[in-house]
């Protein structure tokens, strides 16, 4: 049992993506059987979801595999040098920088169109109003097994000054895991949106991940 398979499933629920592929159907072959509950809870968490899937293994979409582990020997010797060997790959941590880089920009090109209108604003000699934004935030679960309802709750519970939670929904994203889209608004001054998103990720136990999906000034 590679501890790298274990620290990737850590914080995904799966090989590669968001849904579960052809990479997935290897590592769960490779494995011959379940792993340890108290040794891997990730990996074995993530073996009884793949195992539900059995029946679609073969119409499921490619994925980036895992290192080649179609022996024995092979299998053996990346277990041995696991500490040494990146069995995933690069892709995930490209898609990762990638999302992370739109982020940024979303945000970027959202405070300079808010910087400039505050330089408007005090140009023309008007008061300046508290400045408040509304903001579609995405939700992402580890697996269909997430309990949503207590996801959102737990996340609701979140209170600030400054922060209003509003309306919300489940959105599919595929294979029966849907992912919660909720909308807030705040007020620029006292809100950060990335340690608000922090906060919301350190609910470990329903959260994989958040992504801010839109932005606007109200």
């Amino acid at each position: 049992m590679s501890s790298q398979l274990e620290q990737h499933l850590a914080s995904k629920s799966y090989i590669d993506g968001f849904q579960p592929t052809s990479a997935d159907v290897e590592a769960f072959k490779a494995l011959k059987s379940a792993p340890s509950e108290a040794e891997f809870p990730h990996t074995a968490r993530w073996y009884r979801h793949i195992a539900s899937f059995e029946s679609e293994f073969d119409s499921l979409p490619k994925g980036t595999p895992l290192a080649s582990s179609s022996s024995a020997p092979a299998a053996e010797a990346a277990e041995e040098d696991d500490e040494d060997i990146d069995l995933f790959g690069s892709d995930d941590e490209e898609a990762d920088a990638e999302a992370e880089r739109i982020k940024q920009e979303r945000v970027a090109a959202y405070n300079e169109a808010k910087a400039a209108k505050t330089a408007e604003k005090l140009a023309s000699g008007k008061k300046l109003e508290v400045a408040k934004s509304v903001v579609t935030l995405q939700v992402k679960p580890w697996d269909d097994e997430t309990d949503m309802e207590a996801m959102e709750r737990e996340v609701r519970a979140i209170e600030k000054d400054g922060l209003t939670w509003g309306a919300s929904k489940l959105v599919p994203v595929g294979y029966g895991i849907k992912m919660l889209q909720i909308t807030l608004v705040i007020e620029d001054a006292k809100i950060s949106l990335s340690d608000l998103e922090e906060e919301i990720q350190e609910i470990e136990d329903h959260v994989q991940s958040t992504d801010i999906a839109a932005m606007q000034k109200l």
